[in-house]
């Protein structure tokens, strides 16, 4: 029987990882540092009969309109777009990049294509939310999976209908990044906390001897830059070295549930007060048995068969257990370990102990 040792096997026997320090450039993103998203429309040539359907219309005005620009006149109604597929194309450009520089696109069909595999994106514009061109982006189309089908047969690899084009992004438009305003650098954490916000600011203010560093409030510490590192390369200095600071984050007391998988993540803070436990369940099995009668020779009888039907109850002992405040994640899961249950059982004890007030920590189901 799988017991709750090994759902938290990471926390309990590798401990070390409660206390683990963690860098600051882990932990948060500089303000005016933030990735810009992109997005496009565009064809994907060359599929194997694979594109859009004759009712894809959109697919094939956009053929339509390729076509015009190369000089070519074709009307809508003889054109069969198996071979091609319309798509959005996505991408995220990064803060600091400057023209001449590739990136990653994301590639995924918007109609009843049934696979990319294959497929060539031709010239795309990828624009931001204000209309503008950033990027340009075309080449052949990663998905990483294959669809296959004969006589009513198919079978199916991965996802095929969205692929990447790695460095197939070519920025024709830098995305320039500010984080030095008025002297000062603002760091955003991407879990807003006041103690881990206190504790890099203290961080920060001990290196280097002054009180450089102030908390905004959860999510931002606001970090005065010294006026004898002011100059360019000596400020990105100082930004490398307080990125480089580490400490120890705080965590919530949180118990977090995946019913679908029958995963469970403890957090190290969490904690049962002093409670009483009783779990049981009841097993019922439904069988069938067959039988047949046989008559004797030439008794003008006939062959009968019988079904018939088994019902086996078993409902194990329920047993009542009272289990201690628990100081730690070992002696939860040395409490519920006691019970003998499954991972699937645990989940519905952790909601009974959160309903019943006994469970100290937040309680995340997803």
């Amino acid at each position: 029987m799988r017991k709750i040792y090994i759902i938290i096997a990471i926390l309990v026997l590798f401990p070390g990882l409660l206390t683990a320090q963690v860098r600051l450039k882990d932990l948060m993103d500089m303000q005016g540092a933030a990735s810009t998203q992109i997005i496009g429309y565009g064809l994907v040539v060359g599929l194997d009969g694979t594109g859009d359907g004759t009712r894809s219309f959109f697919t094939i005005q956009s053929i339509v309109n390729m076509l015009q620009r190369f000089g070519l006149s074709v009307e809508a109604a003889k054109i069969k777009p198996k071979n091609i597929a319309a798509v959005m194309v996505t991408a995220e450009l990064p803060p600091f990049v400057r023209p001449g520089s590739s990136i990653d696109v994301t590639v995924s069909s918007i109609s009843d294509a049934r696979s990319l595999e294959g497929g060539i994106l031709l010239m795309t514009p990828l624009l931001s939310v204000e209309g503008e061109q950033y990027v340009q982006a075309q080449g052949p189309v990663s998905i990483g999976g294959m669809n296959a089908g004969a006589a009513g047969a198919s079978i199916s690899v991965n996802h095929a209908l969205v692929g990447r084009i790695p460095q197939g992004g070519s920025v024709l438009q830098g995305n320039p990044a500010e984080v030095l305003v008025k002297g000062a650098v603002t760091l955003l954490l991407r879990n807003p906390d006041f103690t881990t916000a206190t504790r890099c600011a203290e961080a920060i203010n001990e290196l280097y001897g002054q009180p450089l560093a102030m908390v905004l409030d959860a999510g931002t510490v606001e970090v005065r830059v010294p006026p004898e590192v002011m100059g360019p390369t000596e400020t990105f200095k100082f930004l490398s070295n307080v990125e480089n600071i580490e400490i120890q984050p705080d965590m919530p007391a949180r118990v977090v549930i995946n019913e679908r998988t029958g995963t469970i993540v403890v957090g190290s803070h969490a904690k049962l007060t002093p409670i009483a436990i009783s779990h049981g369940s009841l097993s019922i099995k439904i069988g069938t048995t067959t039988s047949v009668s046989q008559p004797a020779p030439f008794s003008q009888g006939q062959t009968r068969v019988d079904t018939g039907a088994t019902i086996e109850v078993s409902q194990p002992e329920s047993r009542l257990m009272v289990i201690e405040q628990t100081p730690d994640i070992g002696s939860m899961a040395k409490a519920l370990n006691a019970l003998g249950v499954t991972p699937r059982d645990i989940i519905a004890i952790f909601q009974a102990l959160k309903e019943a007030g006994a469970l100290q920590a937040e309680l995340i189901i997803i």
